[in-house]
């Protein structure tokens, strides 16, 4: 589904990326972990069209997406849910949602989608009329989620989903996640700074280092490293 060789990126004359080269496949959970400044969150601008690519490739379903502006990648199935959430904390619930379908104009499609997300999360449904801002950092993460579903992603990009979130809140996020996957066959790209829970979850991952990918395989095989473990989980030899 989506394939990057060798892919050069980073912001102005500072190189975060040096030659990343990663595929995935339709239907997977795939996993990005790497400490903080590896440059995770810059794969996932770099995909979805927020930052350019200074070399190297970019294809989705066949298709070369390096040169292309946000709102066509947007277009062609791909959903980016940034990190920390960036919901528009004026709007109300359901606006931010609605915005998630700027680009449609099929409003029964539309209506329907949104009462989706409401079935998904239903505090967001009792939350409609609720400023955004004044919502739980929880409620902000399945809100930018749903408004992210509402593009109907094939593919959908997830930026540190459990950043500053209670465990609770977390299990039932990463719950989410799955379901998606499952019951949407929306395939999901993780990038995921608790790299236990982030292993737990996908089917496959990769380790990113300085810019670097230095490790990939099954996320089973990974969360049984030593090395891994050592380095991400907490766990000495």
């Amino acid at each position: 589904m989506l394939k990057l060789d060798q892919v050069v990126s980073g912001y102005g004359k500072i190189e975060a990326l040096h030659g990343v080269s990663l595929e995935i496949k339709t239907g997977q959970i795939v996993a990005l972990i790497g400490a903080n400044g590896a440059g995770k969150s810059t794969v996932l601008k770099t995909i979805s069209g927020l930052i350019k690519p200074v070399s190297g490739t970019i294809e989705y379903q066949g298709q070369r997406i390096s040169k292309l502006e946000a709102h066509e990648i947007v277009k062609l199935g791909i959903s980016h849910v940034p990190e920390g959430r960036r919901i528009f904390a004026d709007f109300s619930v359901a606006e931010n949602i609605e915005m998630g379908a700027f680009l449609r104009h099929d409003k029964i499609e539309i209506a329907l989608d949104k009462a989706r997300c409401f079935e998904m999360f239903p505090i967001l449904k009792q939350r409609e009329k609720q400023r955004a801002g004044t919502l739980s950092g929880g409620e902000q993460q399945m809100l930018a989620i749903s408004r992210a579903l509402m593009a109907r992603p094939k593919l959908l990009l997830l930026d540190e989903p459990s950043l500053g979130l209670a465990p609770l809140m977390i299990r039932q996020i990463f719950e989410m996640i799955q379901k998606i996957n499952q019951e949407n066959q929306t395939t999901i790209f993780l990038v995921e700074q608790n790299a236990n829970l982030a292993l737990q979850t996908a089917h496959q991952a990769y380790v990113l280092e300085s810019g670097n990918i230095t490790l990939a395989g099954e996320a089973q095989t990974l969360l049984g490293d030593p090395n891994i473990q050592k380095a991400y989980l907490g766990i000495a030899d």
